[in-house]
């Protein structure tokens, strides 16, 4: 028996199920039944069983092994590679650099210590894509050793790539309080978390005006803020090649000791305290920021980047920088219409739920990679299959320019 496909000049075409038989030595057909009012699905369905195939439901065809969250791993991979941090941090991929780009990956998905850290990457499929599922905490600390080592030529690249000459440099510090009582560095000194009782760690940031970090510095937890200065000056200068900038620093930390140092350097400038009246001439756009200090700072260069281009998908005015151009740089920011639009409706301009930086992270990850296991099948026969991305996930991912994997 046999399926046999009509074509219908003015209507569409009839299905009708055949059988072939011979009749004074030829061959002749019969219909058996005309299937044409069957969905189309079915009729391909009994095309393969005619032909000797067994069919079974879907869910006795095959199993799902395991399940893990792939969507945030993915697009943050994504991003690291299109903008080549991982090539800046290795020229050749290699088992340190690997660890290194896994825990950035990590720091930005779920910060957590290095012990926990190879313990939530077996979550993800993290682990899996770059390899390192065997990695323990030990390793994780000398692939951070090995990272050190290879600090100023990172940051060199960095600044050639975002700080040219008669840049405006943005410079803020901060500190962590200690845990532990090893560290060569852990002194008690200036804490802004509120942990008096406990040591600190001083460390300094360099970032380009749009906030972009370039260079961390860290330093004992008993250094004041403005003697960090001098090792920034020395940083521009000497290890960048910088001969005109502009440092921007608070009052706090640009003192008038560190100033009369910086007029050593006539084309060395620098912009200090906040007031109207000395800064206004010189603030083409509102590019000063309270703090630089959310994140550590390759994780934080990586979700820099992230959140300029997902800024239409979450609660961020993403009219900010063009508005910086014609506002008046030291009136109060006013929110533009589409920030307060989204703000009062929690929709995106396509109708999209708005995130912040943390729930869309959260979003992505509903992306899975399932490992199916075919029924009787060996495990040769295993496949992997990804969950197919939301609207939202697309377009999270077309805003970086990336693809989804199968699309």
């Amino acid at each position: 028996m046999y399926i046999a496909r009509i074509p219908n000049r003015s209507s569409p075409p009839a299905y009708l199920l055949r059988e072939s038989y011979r009749e004074g030595g030829k061959v002749k057909n019969r219909t058996l039944a005309n299937l044409s009012a069957l969905p189309i699905g079915q009729i391909k369905l009994m095309r393969r069983v005619l032909k000797g195939e067994t069919l079974v439901s879907p869910h006795e065809a095959f199993s799902i092994g395991r399940s893990l969250p792939h969507g945030h791993v993915e697009i943050v991979l994504g991003v690291i590679r299109k903008l080549g941090l991982d090539r800046m941090i290795g020229s050749r991929r290699s088992r340190q650099r690997d660890l290194v780009v896994a825990m950035i990956v990590q720091r930005l998905l779920f910060p957590c210590s290095k012990l926990a850290t190879t313990r939530h990457w077996h979550s993800t499929t993290l682990a899996e894509e770059l390899a390192v599922a065997d990695a323990d905490e030990d390793e994780l600390y000398d692939a951070l050793d090995w990272l050190l080592e290879r600090q100023a030529s990172i940051e060199q690249k960095l600044a050639r790539k975002h700080l040219p000459e008669g840049s405006l440099v943005l410079y803020d510090v901060s500190s962590s309080y200690y845990e532990g009582r090893t560290c060569p560095l852990a002194r008690y000194g200036h804490d802004r978390d509120g942990k008096g009782d406990r040591p600190i760690i001083v460390y300094g940031v360099l970032t380009d005006s749009e906030g972009r970090p370039v260079a961390v510095e860290v330093y004992p937890g008993n250094t004041g803020d403005p003697t960090t200065v001098a090792d920034q000056v020395t940083k521009l200068r000497q290890r960048f090649g910088l001969s005109r900038v502009i440092l921007v620093g608070d009052r706090g930390m640009l003192t008038q000791t560190q100033i009369d140092t910086l007029k050593e350097h006539p084309e060395l400038g620098w912009i200090s305290a906040l007031r109207s009246g000395s800064i206004r001439a010189l603030m083409a756009s509102g590019d000063l920021q309270r703090s630089l200090f959310d994140e550590t700072l390759l994780a934080y260069y990586v979700q820099w980047h992230l959140k300029q281009a997902w800024a239409p998908l979450l609660f961020e005015d993403e009219q900010l920088p063009a508005d910086r151009a014609t506002r008046d740089p030291v009136a109060p920011a006013e929110p533009s219409a589409s920030a307060k639009r989204k703000k009062a409706t929690h929709r995106t301009a396509d109708d999209l739920p708005v995130h912040s930086f943390a729930t869309l992270i959260a979003e992505l990850a509903t992306r899975c990679r399932h490992t199916c296991v075919p029924a009787g099948g060996s495990a040769e026969a295993t496949f992997t299959k990804l969950t197919d991305p939301t609207p939202l996930q697309t377009e999270a991912f077309r805003l970086l320019g990336l693809k989804p994997a199968g699309h």
